[in-house]
């Protein structure tokens, strides 16, 4: 394990800077680059601390604050430690500011990302993967299927809403990856019920896509997120395990 550096950094799209984190070994050598997706809670310490740890493995890691349209991170107050209650406050608070982010706005954001990491000189310039959280799970599906030449790979952790009835679910985008996909669901996900898990997994397989999808038995939704109630360590060890043999295999 590597020691980082992390920096505040600001990353053009076209419709505004999106504040961001950067973090990346300490040597400055250019290593494979990772954007990560948060969660609805956003960009906070907690998801630093977890950057900082992908980035000690050996990986250049671009965190964004996907709602910057609202303002810099955090757009809404997070406590230290979100418990039960406080998780139904802020997801309220949330709930107009994740409509926001529709499906087109998402995919203009990745590009800008995307560019932004392919002149990153922390980035080595080759294809870079993605992987995103709760929300972000679908986020980084979008970004696979929008962007085939550049995303070597894409993972989704206790992702909810990924495989619905909607004209713009994001399993539609299946047919358009390259990327090869793991996604880690929690078997305690009301947003993810099975008939969705099946729909995503018929969906990857009739496309043809490199895939793997594991359901993590007993992991309610938020699984790895530390600052939460939902923290699992067991599930989150297990998805960084996988995480980073996805990662290893493809970048």
């Amino acid at each position: 394990m590597s020691a980082v550096r992390g920096t505040d950094v600001a990353v053009p799209t076209t419709d505004g800077a999106a504040d961001a984190y950067l973090t990346h070994p300490a040597d400055g050598s250019p290593r494979p680059a990772v954007l990560v997706y948060t969660d609805a809670f956003g960009l906070r310490p907690a998801v630093r601390e977890a950057a900082d740890r992908l980035a000690a493995a050996g990986y250049t890691v671009l965190v964004p604050n996907v709602f910057f349209r609202r303002g810099p991170a955090p757009v809404t107050e997070v406590p230290a430690f979100v418990d039960d209650r406080s998780r139904g406050l802020i997801l309220r608070r949330m709930m107009p500011v994740m409509r926001q982010l529709t499906p087109e706005r998402a995919v203009r954001d990745a590009d800008g990302y995307l560019r932004w990491l392919a002149a990153c000189p922390a980035a080595d310039g080759g294809p870079v993967a993605v992987t995103g959280y709760c929300m972000g799970a679908a986020l980084a599906l979008r970004t696979a299927g929008a962007h085939p030449d550049r995303v070597a790979a894409a993972a989704g952790f206790h992702g909810g809403r990924l495989a619905t009835d909607r004209p713009d679910s994001p399993h539609r985008v299946a047919d358009r990856v390259t990327a090869e996909l793991y996604f880690g669901h929690a078997d305690r996900d009301p947003s993810l019920p099975p008939e969705q898990i099946d729909r995503l997994e018929k969906a990857l397989t009739d496309a043809g896509v490199r895939h793997r999808c594991e359901v993590y038995t007993g992991a309610a939704h938020g699984f790895t997120q530390a600052d939460t109630a939902a923290y699992d360590r067991a599930a989150d060890e297990r998805h960084r395990a996988a995480l980073l043999d996805l990662l290893r295999r493809t970048l």
